[in-house]
């Protein structure tokens, strides 16, 4: 596999990992889906497929750190509820993959990323409209509906699949999570655990593939400890954030994302 160790990188490259493990801590416990751009500069100091199989440990100690700081917050009936469409998902990830090169994988979910965030501004403002209608808001019941099944089947698919080809299922779900009317602490603690699970279960599917392997998990070694400020940071800054500029932020990371994967 075309890949590189701890000993090739120069002292620019490492620091620009390293701010990006930064950022992965950050988006883990304050704007998810900002992690976006961690992947952009992974992809940009890695060879492409390579940078897949690195940020992956990276990302998981993340959600670690995440589900600690917001294990109360989860409503486990929407994560019941996506699991089954993320897992297939995957598999379909996995499959595009064994094909796909890197200019295939980043501009399906670049194209993916826009496309979901222009859904779900609309969404949104469809809700505010009904809410003044009626005076009340969305809320993570309203996925029991019929159309609220159908709208989780689908993200949980496409977030699967992101996740698997190139780590990038956090705006997908981000996205799901405010359509679904979830409020911050909610949204954190609710995607905490879904990436937890998600990206523990990916891990078998990547060393198959060969992303994972012991030079990888060296760089993640001297990686992983700068994840930590950054979860920290996330943290302080989150309860300082009131949750209409919350949601512009997550959407705001998932076009940057978007964008950033198509023009690379």
């Amino acid at each position: 596999m075309n890949t590189m160790t701890l000993w090739d990188l120069n002292g620019w490259q490492f620091a620009a990992l390293a701010f990006a493990a930064l950022l992965v801590g950050f988006s883990k416990t304050a704007v998810s889906g900002a992690n976006t751009v961690s992947l952009a500069i992974f992809a940009a100091m890695l060879p492409a497929r390579a940078s897949t199989g690195v940020l992956l440990p990276i990302l998981i100690a993340g959600d670690v750190l995440a589900v600690l700081t917001y294990r109360r917050h989860a409503h486990w009936p929407t994560l019941w509820r996506l699991f089954p469409a993320v897992a297939a998902g995957v598999v379909v990830g996995t499959v595009f993959l064994m094909w796909a090169d890197d200019e295939a994988v980043r501009t399906s979910i670049g194209a993916i990323l826009l496309l979901m965030a222009g859904v779900t501004v609309w969404r949104r403002r469809a809700a505010e409209r009904a809410a003044k209608g009626d005076g009340a808001g969305n809320g993570p019941d309203a996925v029991t509906s019929r159309a609220g099944k159908v709208k989780a089947r689908s993200y949980g698919v496409l977030g699967g699949f992101t996740t698997m080809v190139a780590n990038a299922g956090g705006p997908v779900m981000s996205l799901y999570l405010l359509s679904a009317g979830f409020r911050k602490l909610g949204f954190l603690g609710t995607s905490a655990f879904f990436f937890l699970i998600v990206n523990t279960s990916k891990v078998p599917f990547s060393v198959g593939l060969g992303l994972i392997n012991a030079e990888s998990l060296l760089l993640d070694a001297a990686l992983v400890l700068f994840v930590v400020p950054g979860a920290f940071l996330g943290k302080w800054a989150v309860s300082r954030i009131n949750q209409v500029l919350f949601e512009r932020l997550v959407i705001a990371a998932t076009v940057v994302g978007g964008v950033q994967l198509l023009l690379h």
